[in-house]
C-alpha cells in the first residue's frame, strides 16, 4: 500500500518531479516525460499505481535475482530489526549476521579470497578496493605502484574513485572532475563495434598487446591494479573476446599487478555461478567486488572480498597500521541478515542450476530478433543480454545519438507490459533468476513488436 493511499498517479508524478533528484537524471526530458510510478512487485513482475502489470526484464538494476515480494525475506528482515537493528561496525565491535555473512562469502568465493570488507553497494565496494590496494602497496614497500588500469566502456560505480576507474563515455560528462593522472583506460573489448575486420582471436591479441605496451610505458613497478568486469554490464553487456581475460590476468600475475574482478553484476547467479571469475572465465582474482544480487536488492549492501596475500600484508603485526576506510553502515546487521536469507533461497531453490537451464533458452530466443533490419547484434550470456540497434546493418552505422533509439524501443515496450533498459543505441536486459520459459517468450515477442513499430515510425518520418 502506498504511504499516502489517497494520492492519485498524477499527484505522485508531480511530487516526484518537484522533489526527487534521480540517479542520472536527464533534466530537459525529465521536465517533459512522466516517470513510471511503481507501487508493488512480485517475482519478475511489477505493478504501477494504475494497476498495470509489467515483466521487469531489467531485474530492477541487475539486482532482483530471487524476485520481488518474498515473504521469507520480509520475515528475516523484520526479525533482525527486532533482534538488533544496528550495531557499530568499527574496530573492536561486530554483530552476528555480519560475521556469518563474511564466513559464507569466503566459502563461496574462489581460491584464497577469505577476507571481506562490507559496505553499502557496488560503488563503495569498488572504492574500498581502490583504497585498500593503495594501502597494500604501501604496506609491502612499493608505494610508487599507484597507477590503475581500466578500460573504455567499463562501469565501476559513481563515487569519485569508482567513476574515475570506469570508462563509459556517457559517465564522463562536462561539469564533473575525475582522477586522470593515475587512472588509465585501455581499449574497449567490444568486438562487434571495434573488431574492424579482424578475427576475434586477432582482436584479443591486439587488446593484450595494448596492455603489455601500457605496462612498458608506465613501468610495472608503477602499476598497482587492473580493474575488469568479467562481462561489461552497463557498458552494453560486452562479452570478452576469445581468451582475452585469462591472458590479461596472466599479465597481471607476471607483473605483480593486483587483479580486481568487479562482479557486482555477474555475481550471485546471473551467469549460473556464485561468481563468474574462476567458474566461467578461469581466472583467480586478488579481489572480487560484489553487491546487487548479494541481497537481490532487498536492502543495500556491498562486499569487497580480498585474498590472503593482500590481507596478510596489510595486517602484518608490528607496524601499528590500521585501515582508514569505513562506513556507518558497514556490516549493517539487517542488510547482512537479508543477504544470508537471499543466499539460502538461491541454494535451496537451485537457482544457479535454473539459470544454467533457462539462460541458454533466453539467449537463443533473443537471437531470433537478429532477422529484424535495425537489430545489428544480440549478445550476452545466461541472464545478461543486450540488443544493439543500428540504422544500417551492413556498415553498423548507428542512428543519430539525439534520436535515442533505445529509449524509443523501451517506450514502445512499456504499454505492452515489458520493461527493458534503454542505453542510447541499446536495450539491456538482466531479468530475475526466477523467470520461466513463458516469461522469456513474452519478453522476446514483445520486443519484436516494439522494434517493428519503432522501425516503421522511423521510416515514415
Amino acid at each position: 500500500m502506498s504511504p499516502d493511499p489517497s494520492s492519485t498517479t498524477s499527484e505522485i508524478i508531480e511530487r516526484d518531479r518537484r522533489h526527487f533528484i534521480h540517479p542520472y537524471q536527464v533534466f530537459d526530458t525529465y521536465l517533459v516525460d512522466d516517470v513510471l510510478p511503481i507501487e508493488r512487485g512480485a517475482g519478475a513482475q511489477l505493478v504501477d499505481t494504475e494497476g498495470r502489470r509489467y515483466i521487469d526484464a531489467v531485474g530492477g538494476m541487475w539486482c532482483t535475482n530471487i524476485g520481488l515480494g518474498r515473504d521469507e525475506m520480509a520475515d528475516a528482515i523484520a526479525a533482525q530489526v527486532r533482534e538488533l537493528a544496528y550495531a557499530n561496525p568499527f574496530t573492536d565491535m561486530t554483530n552476528v549476521p555480519a560475521g556469518l555473512l563474511c564466513e559464507k562469502l569466503a566459502a563461496l568465493a574462489p581460491g584464497d579470497l577469505n577476507h571481506v570488507f562490507l559496505s553499502t553497494g557496488g560503488s563503495t565496494a569498488v572504492d574500498a578496493a581502490y583504497r585498500m590496494i593503495q594501502f597494500y602497496q604501501y604496506a609491502k614497500g612499493t608505494p610508487e605502484k599507484r597507477h590503475v588500469i581500466s578500460r573504455v566502456d567499463a562501469y565501476h560505480g559513481t563515487t569519485y574513485a569508482s567513476v574515475s576507474i570506469g570508462g563509459k563515455p556517457g559517465d564522463r560528462v562536462p561539469g564533473f572532475n575525475y582522477v586522470d593522472d593515475t587512472i588509465h583506460h585501455l581499449s574497449s573489448p567490444n568486438f562487434y563495434r571495434y573488431g574492424d575486420g579482424r578475427t576475434e582471436q586477432e582482436f584479443a591479441d591486439d587488446l593484450v598487446a595494448e596492455f603489455r605496451a601500457k605496462i612498458d610505458e608506465l613501468g610495472a613497478d608503477h602499476i598497482a591494479a587492473f580493474f575488469a568486469e568479467p562481462i561489461m554490464g552497463s557498458g552494453g553487456v560486452i562479452m570478452p573476446p576469445a581468451d582475452y581475460l585469462r591472458r590479461m590476468w596472466q599479465l597481471c600475475r607476471d607483473n605483480d599487478i593486483v587483479y580486481v574482478s568487479d562482479e557486482v553484476v555477474t555475481g550471485f547467479g546471473r551467469l549460473g555461478e556464485w561468481f563468474a571469475s574462476e567458474s566461467v572465465f578461469g581466472i583467480q582474482p586478488d579481489i572480487i567486488t560484489s553487491a546487487k544480487g548479494l541481497t537481490s536488492g532487498y536492502l543495500p549492501l556491498g562486499a569487497t572480498i580480498v585474498s590472503d596475500r593482500i590481507y596478510d600484508t596489510i595486517a602484518e603485526p608490528g607496524h601499528d597500521r590500521y585501515l582508514a576506510v569505513g562506513y556507518t553502515y558497514s556490516g549493517h546487521p539487517v542488510s547482512c541478515a537479508a543477504a544470508l536469507k537471499n543466499i539460502e533461497i538461491i541454494e535451496r531453490e537451485g537457482l544457479l542450476e535454473h539459470v544454467r537451464q533457462i539462460g541458454p533458452y533466453f539467449q537463443q530466443q533473443l537471437r531470433t530478433l537478429a532477422d529484424l533490419p535495425m537489430v545489428g547484434e544480440v549478445r550476452g550470456s545466461q541472464l545478461m543480454a543486450c540488443v544493439v540497434f543500428v540504422e544500417d546493418k551492413a556498415t553498423k552505422r548507428n542512428y543519430p545519438e539525439s534520436l535515442d533509439v533505445g529509449k524509443l524501443v523501451a517506450n514502445a515496450c512499456e504499454p505492452r507490459g515489458l520493461i527493458v533498459r534503454p542505453m542510447v543505441h541499446l536495450n539491456v536486459m538482466s531479468p530475475p533468476l526466477v523467470i520461466d520459459r513463458d516469461d522469456v517468450d513474452h519478453i522476446v515477442a514483445t520486443l519484436r513488436e516494439a522494434i517493428i513499430e519503432v522501425r516503421a515510425s522511423l521510416e515514415a518520418s
